[in-house]
């Protein structure tokens, strides 16, 4: 009895110890203000995976056609199969990351002339994802003959997105935007534009300071007869010319379309910009038959707009913005 009486003591004993050292030990984990930091494997592993989708999620934007895209996680190497993208890209700083552009693209100051070269209409797109591109830029312009050349390169599984050309002025802004957001550079997309708008306040401030009585009317010619070509509503042009105080002769039209000499001389506008690649300009459109008839003809206002700025709905088309209010108004713009 004696026997078993301290073997139940002893083992009393040793659960009294256990427990006082297992209390212990959990005091000293709560009292440590460290251990509030770890965490086990499996907790890391699901904050992983949490964070993981985060970032993924963080990485979801629509593009400029409507579809929702994940953003490339290293956006270095950029295709840009449009002038107008390869400008805005310049602009962003990223010239030196192009590596292949479509021919048109050569001729923005800071492309370097020896890239790969791509027709826009008809992409190669074997010899495109060969050069493993991080970025396709494409212009809805590629699209215009009902087929999808970049079909082929995202099936491929390349990052493709494509900007139609934009039909107003806040279109521009958003295209700048989306290529600064694709491109990780979204600070200077949205210092272009803030530069943008400020400088069309200051002309548009300048011009409602004015007090005009009467609107301007114009006729913008982008391609010459005998296949003129000007433009309606819902071109980005036509959108500027509103903003300047200017009546579109074409106004009550769709976007760009085709037009007849006698359409024009029936508008009888005040002011003819163009854009188009004359010889000699007014001379060309002076020498028109039945154009001399014309409010704009008769009194010598007939002008050319910077062709690359005027075609290219950019952050520079500021360029030709500035040239039009310049001719629009030219006592109030001097300069």
């Amino acid at each position: 009895m004696k026997s078993l009486k301290k073997i139940s003591i002893l083992f009393a004993t040793i659960l009294l110890v256990f427990s006082l050292v297992s209390c212990g030990s959990n005091k000293e984990v709560e009292s440590n203000p460290n251990t509030k930091d770890i965490k086990t494997e499996e907790n890391k592993k699901e904050e992983g995976n949490n964070q993981e989708n985060t970032d993924g999620e963080s990485q979801k934007i629509v593009d400029r056609e409507g579809n929702e895209i994940v953003l490339p996680e290293n956006p270095d190497k950029i295709i840009s199969l449009a002038p107008s993208i390869t400008e805005t890209l310049v602009n962003l700083g990223l010239a030196d990351k192009l590596i292949a552009v479509d021919k048109y693209s050569l001729e923005v100051e800071g492309v370097n002339k020896e890239l790969p070269v791509f027709d826009i209409m008809s992409p190669d797109a074997e010899n495109i994802v060969a050069l493993k591109p991080d970025i396709i830029f494409g212009t809805g312009m590629s699209k215009a003959n009902g087929t999808d050349p970049f079909a082929p390169m995202v099936e491929m599984g390349t990052f493709v997105t494509v900007i139609p050309t934009s039909t107003s002025v806040q279109g521009i802004f958003d295209d700048i935007i989306f290529i600064g957001k694709v491109t990780k550079t979204e600070q200077k997309a949205n210092e272009i534009v803030e530069n943008y708008k400020n400088e069309m306040k200051n002309i548009t401030d300048k011009i409602a300071t004015a007090n005009l009585d009467k609107k301007p009317t114009v006729y913008f010619e982008t391609s010459p007869f005998p296949n003129a070509y000007t433009f309606g509503k819902n071109v980005f042009l036509d959108d500027m010319l509103n903003m300047l105080g200017a009546e579109n002769i074409f106004a009550d039209q769709e976007g760009w379309m085709a037009v007849s000499e006698e359409q024009v001389i029936n508008k009888n506008p005040n002011i003819i910009f163009t854009n188009a690649d004359f010889t000699e300009v007014p001379a060309e459109i002076n020498s028109r038959e039945g154009w001399n008839a014309i409010d704009a003809v008769k009194n010598g206002q007939v002008y050319l707009i910077d062709s690359n700025s005027s075609s290219r709905a950019n952050e520079n088309s500021i360029i030709a913005f500035r040239q039009m209010a310049k001719y629009l108004y030219p006592d109030l713009f001097t300069e």
